[in-house]
């Protein structure tokens, strides 16, 4: 069944069998999901059967698609009334169709797509049979990656060297820098930091440029399975990573199977590479399991919210990059801004804030709306039009918090791990550099022969490989800079100590400085917080959360679980609202939380409500939750935004 599984490709997803009492048949259930999947009374009579393709590939465009359909060539072996009847009593329950590789993938990001394609280029050059399996939680590749960007084509022209001939989406070459101070009504202009250098880098639509790396992918034969929601990590007896389950799909919210119910699938490997992204669910699992965080310091998180324009055409300067520090961000709290004219008269525009600030009345999407009112970019935008909207958590902590990279049959890739360059403020060119360096510890211990299946592989080579390459040497070299702002002297202090590192010393100093505080431990109390007034927005400039929110195309399916889990329900309201006067409202990029009035209890008394649907995937609540009581996992496969442009 693995060999005829692996011919289905790009845009597949799991389908039960339709069992009757006289025969089992396959029937479609939704537009999103065309991998045939065997149910587990047929995996138990070891039925046989062959999967053809009879349609090309499906395609998933925002909230519509098409399915490819498929259908077995051949009918399956009759069930006996004993296997059909404990499968109807509790389909939850049943055995989940396994499927085995080799390697498989979870996230189709830039390090996830890296290193598939590396994996089948070593496969390919040796005339080796590698079966390389990619599973990613949004509907199609792309459709949840967010970025400035500027993008640096180092790691690319490693991997890809001829880039330019295949059609990478890197059109507009970075041709000027300016480096600005913003007060409320000026902008002045700084000295530019070396390493924010552009000189050969390319203004991009990071989602479309991944777009791109899937398509070069599935050309080198990677399966990309859009649309999988990897949700479980399953282990061998040993204790060692065997693969991850995807998630049921047509559950209810009561977790209850609805008409069209669909058991998820197993797929186990030999080696499991996590590149899920900023703080992802799974990740945040391997690291309580395996104690991969007990040697580095906290990971610090920023938030970066932005948003695409089509501007005036007398107005766009391609090839421009700006980036600002100063208003609207005050001295205690790390933050900046960024403008990138794009070509075509596209502007890209966002600010990133530090989600290690201590004042619970910040709401960073508030401040993103005041900034578009400072002058220099209030002039760029009159006359122009907001195309979408977007944010997401980034990792900020640099060299001193990376993980152990490794575990007995996986290793952690890209910003699931954190190699952000937070000077540069770019993680792209070092995210995809570290999915190629596990590709290669991965195919080596393959097809090394001393490889056992009796054994997990244990690509602690991998670790040795990112220590020894340019993503540490880089990071190496800024670490210091972002543990300066935590001093009395606030972004003040870190300016001064960042340029002087920076520009002179370039990390060659005996100290290193520590993030010794999580971002949640931060928070003031209200009470000795001051509340920040923000202006109203003018819908012409600056729009409401849900006007935002509605040009993200986020999208999830009615009546599912809710993906955003309270541990403890009580806590929201006994302690976030009470201490802290409720900061998830404010937080929150996506108006997910809000806190309502409770019918079900005494006058006056409050309840928080998750408007979960709303939800664009940032993590940024798992994140900045004072009390750590939300649990961010993932919803059904195919749902969140369906970014564009970004």
């Amino acid at each position: 069944m693995s060999a005829s599984l692996a011919h289905i490709g790009r845009s597949s997803r799991a389908l039960n069998a339709s069992i009757s009492r006289s025969a089992a048949a396959v029937k479609i259930i939704s537009p999103r999901r065309t991998l045939i999947t065997v149910t587990s009374a047929i995996s138990r009579r070891n039925a046989s059967a062959t999967l053809n393709q009879i349609a090309d590939k499906g395609h998933r465009t925002g909230a519509n698609s098409h399915t490819a359909v498929r259908a077995f060539s051949q009918s399956l072996p009759r069930l006996n009334d004993d296997d059909v009847e404990e499968q109807e009593e509790d389909p939850t329950k049943a055995e989940r169709f396994a499927d085995e590789t080799d390697v498989v993938i979870v996230g189709g990001g830039p390090a996830g797509l890296s290193a598939a394609i590396k994996l089948k280029q070593l496969a390919n050059a040796d005339g080796r049979e590698l079966r390389v399996v990619l599973v990613e939680k949004a509907g199609e590749i792309g459709a949840h990656t967010l970025s400035g960007a500027v993008l640096e084509p180092r790691a690319l022209n490693e991997l890809i060297p001829d880039w330019k001939e295949k059609g990478a989406p890197l059109n507009q070459p970075a041709l000027h820098d300016h480096m600005k101070l913003f007060t409320k009504n000026y902008s002045i202009p700084l000295p530019h930091p070396p390493q924010m250098n552009n000189k050969g880098n390319y203004i991009v639509s990071l989602s479309n440029y991944v777009k791109w790396l899937g398509e070069q992918a599935e050309e080198a034969g990677v399966e990309v399975f859009p649309g999988f929601a990897a949700s479980e990590i399953l282990y061998n007896e040993d204790g060692s990573v065997k693969g991850i389950a995807t998630n049921d799909v047509g559950l209810d919210k009561n977790f209850k199977p609805k008409d069209g119910f669909e058991r998820g699938m197993e797929f186990h490997a030999k080696v499991t590479l996590f590149a899920e992204g900023c703080h992802g669910s799974l990740t945040k699992q391997l690291f309580r399991k395996f104690n991969l965080r007990d040697e580095c310091d906290p990971q610090t998180y920023g938030i970066g919210i932005k948003e695409v324009w089509k501007i005036d055409p007398a107005k766009s300067k391609p090839g421009t990059v700006v980036h600002a520090m100063g208003w609207p961000i005050d001295n205690a709290t790390y933050g900046g801004s960024f403008i990138y004219h794009m070509g075509d008269d596209m502007l890209s525009l966002g600010l990133v804030i530090g989600l290690d600030y201590e004042n619970p009345y910040l709401n960073p999407y508030k401040e993103f709306q005041r900034f578009k009112h400072h002058p220099y970019v209030k002039d760029l935008l009159e006359g122009g039009e907001c195309m979408t909207y977007g944010a997401r958590a980034i990792n900020e902590g640099g060299l001193q918090s990376i993980p152990k990279l490794y575990f007995p049959g996986g290793a952690l890739i890209g910003c699931t791990a954190g190699f952000l360059n937070l000077i540069k403020i770019k993680g792209t060119h070092t995210a995809m550099k570290s999915g190629m360096l596990a590709a290669e510890s991965a195919y080596e211990a393959i097809t090394s022969e001393s490889y056992s299946e009796e054994k997990p592989i244990v690509l602690e080579d991998f670790e040795k490989k990112v220590k020894e390459s340019w993503i540490w040497k880089e990071l190496n070299e800024i670490r210091n800079c972002r543990p300066s702002f935590h001093t009395p002297l606030g972004n003040l202090g870190g300016v001064i100590y960042s340029g002087i590192d920076t520009i002179l010393l370039k990390g060659r100093t005996p100290w290193t400085f520590h993030n010794r505080t999580p971002d949640h431990e931060r928070l003031k109390v209200a009470k000795n917080a001051q509340p920040i007034e923000y202006p109203k927005p003018d819908g012409v400039i600056s729009f409401d959360l849900l006007t935002s929110v509605s040009r993200t195309g986020t999208n999830h399916t009615e009546n599912q679980p809710v993906h955003l889990r309270l541990k403890n329900k009580d806590i929201p309201v006994e302690r976030n609202l009470k201490v802290f006067d409720g900061p998830e409202g404010r937080y929150c990029p996506a108006g997910v939380y809000e806190f309502v009035e409770d019918e079900n209890g005494p006058a006056g008394s409050k309840r928080l409500q998750i408007n979960s649907q709303n939800c664009i995937h940032c993590k940024t609540c798992d994140i900045k939750d004072p009390s750590q009581n939300i649990d961010w996992t993932v919803p059904e496969g195919g749902g969140g935004p369906q970014y564009s442009f970004t």
